[in-house]
């Protein structure tokens, strides 16, 4: 691949990519395969001349995106958000472009200045105190210096929030084990939302985690009146 072609398979890259993001909450957020789903689709061995650009964009879309989990969909509440914005899709493309590695200041200096001053607006923002930042007369920088724990992700439990800020929002639904384990069943056979489980103090516990920076109200309502009917069908089935 050449400059040229380079050029116009990056305008193509781009527009799958901006569509994909598009139209991600029309994809399923949980996909239907089996493990070792992907051995039998693919060669056994690296192939000795290159496949077309085309081929590659459709087996991405033919192979690899039926096995996907769309950790970006507005219907993804497990685990926890991940950064992704435009912004960061093309800065991730110029940080290809350049590919140093800054493990020093030698090794690429507007690497490891732009770190150090970007850890100070990180220090600022956590309102850390000045001994933390690299400015002036403190001695951080580049690196994290202290670490403050705001809860755990199995528990969702969080700190002192007044003083530590916002936080994600992040909640959990609650019933016996056995209710909870089925309930978790049937959410993630039916696949139109996501939810990941934690033991807390012997309790199955189902959490629900915002995670998409595309999430709206109705989303999250459409996904508790979701949860809300398939309960009410594990509840049914309990009596019976």
């Amino acid at each position: 691949m050449n400059a040229s072609e380079f050029r116009r398979r990056g305008k193509e890259m781009v527009d799958y990519m901006a569509n994909y993001m598009e139209g991600i909450e029309g994809r399923q957020v949980y996909p239907d395969v089996e493990p070792g789903y992907l051995r039998p689709l693919i060669p056994a061995a690296a192939p000795q001349e290159p496949d077309t650009f085309e081929d590659i964009i459709n087996d991405v879309e033919k192979i690899i995106m039926p096995g996907v989990t769309h950790w970006h969909s507005p219907y993804f509440f497990a685990y926890f958000p991940t950064a992704s914005s435009y912004p960061a899709m093309l800065a991730d493309m110029l940080c290809g472009a350049i590919g140093c590695i800054g493990f020093s200041w030698a090794a690429s200096p507007a690497c490891t200045e732009l770190e150090t001053v970007m850890m100070d607006w990180l220090g600022k923002m956590l309102e850390l105190p000045k001994a933390f930042l690299n400015e002036k007369a403190g001695e951080g920088g580049g690196v994290i210096q202290m670490v403050a724990t705001l809860g755990t992700t199995t528990c969702c439990s969080f700190d002192n929030l007044l003083e530590v800020g916002p936080i994600w929002l992040i909640t959990d639904y609650r019933g016996s084990n056995k209710v909870n384990e089925a309930l978790l069943q049937r959410i993630n056979s039916a696949k139109k939302i996501h939810l990941v489980p934690c033991h807390l103090r012997d309790k199955f516990v189902l959490r629900f985690a915002i995670c998409s920076r595309t999430v709206e109200s109705a989303h999250v309502q459409r996904a508790w009146e979701h949860i809300k009917e398939l309960a009410a069908d594990v509840l049914r089935a309990e009596r019976e």
